[in-house]
């Protein structure tokens, strides 16, 4: 039987304190639980400012199956490892995080699935050691994603997984400025099978997604994967332009009847106008987002610009 190369990705920044540790880790399950597969292993450094990149090319040196993709600048957390995936050239491919909270010990398990002819083997976080704030605010997010998206979305996929080379093929005939990884596969299609996993806690370093990134990913998904923003907008419009006329009228009926007990009053246009504005502001936010991602596409600027790969020969 024909040997199958897993490709696995890695993306990186600033990630000299605990890199050589996922490469071993990675290392280590191939060859002690996976060894019928020959591993690819791509790390796309987002321009690192330590010795990620060093100390990644002395590994390269020594192990030819590491390849390196390092980037011209930092491109963001979803450009830079969906083009490392899009480079993979194994049957399949996962991506691993360098801290390792994707968990390369449930490889062989998702491996096992993928072989039973699963194309798609997703990993799902079970336990996620947030605290209930967080866990609440990911939980709505994940509810309210689900009903405004026709694609349906996969709780607590972080995007960690394994994915058939005719999954990522598809990938590879879409542009996407902004992918919406997690969004993405369930949108491919497939049959899939779901792996649970508990996240371990990070072994180095700290998250460098900021409240910013987070919220950034969320419009990314509801401007991708809803129209239902700009609906809710102009069913708002609607709605507040009938009872302003409805207002109006009654407005102007009181009146008449009563012209001398009525004063005409400036608090009432006040709060009105204030209405109007935040309405108007919040549908031209809506609006500008759809117009961001339509530039973007219009655009079409590479994922990443590379300043260097290494082991691609």
């Amino acid at each position: 039987m024909t040997r199958k190369t897993i490709s696995v990705v890695t993306p990186c920044f600033n990630e000299e304190a605990g890199i050589a540790e996922c490469y071993e880790a990675v290392k280590r399950v191939f060859e002690m639980e996976m060894p019928d597969f020959d591993r690819e292993h791509i790390f796309i450094d987002n321009c690192s400012g330590d010795r990620t990149v060093a100390i990644l090319k002395e590994i390269a040196a020594r192990d030819h199956a590491v390849k390196i993709i390092v980037n011209a600048r930092n491109f963001g957390h979803a450009r830079s490892p969906h083009h490392a995936i899009l480079e993979s050239r194994g049957d399949a491919v996962t991506p691993v995080l360098a801290d390792l909270q994707t968990p390369p010990s449930i490889l062989p398990e998702m491996a096992a699935r993928w072989r039973d002819g699963f194309k798609v083997v997703v990993a799902v976080r079970k336990d996620t050691g947030e605290g209930f704030v967080a866990r609440k605010v990911r939980s709505l997010f994940y509810s309210v994603i689900q009903r405004l998206s026709k694609v349906e979305q996969i709780p607590n996929f972080m995007g960690y997984g394994l994915y058939d080379r005719q999954v990522v093929d598809v990938m590879r005939t879409l542009y996407d400025p902004e992918p919406y990884f997690r969004g993405l596969v369930p949108e491919i299609g497939f049959a899939r099978a779901v792996v649970e996993y508990a996240q371990p806690e990070r072994r180095h370093g700290r998250s460098r997604h900021s409240l910013m990134d987070l919220v950034d990913l969320a419009l990314v998904a509801l401007s991708i994967y809803s129209k239902a923003p700009m609906r809710v907008m102009t069913l708002i419009g609607a709605a507040t332009a009938a009872l302003s006329l409805l207002a109006g009228f009654v407005y102007f009926i009181v009146k008449l009847l009563y012209w001398d007990s009525i004063p005409l009053g400036v608090a009432p246009l006040l709060l009105a106008t204030l209405l109007l504005g935040a309405i108007q502001l919040v549908a031209l936010g809506l609006l500008g987002e759809y117009v961001v991602l339509l530039l973007q596409y219009a655009r079409r600027f590479p994922l990443v610009v590379e300043r260097e790969r290494i082991n691609f020969d």
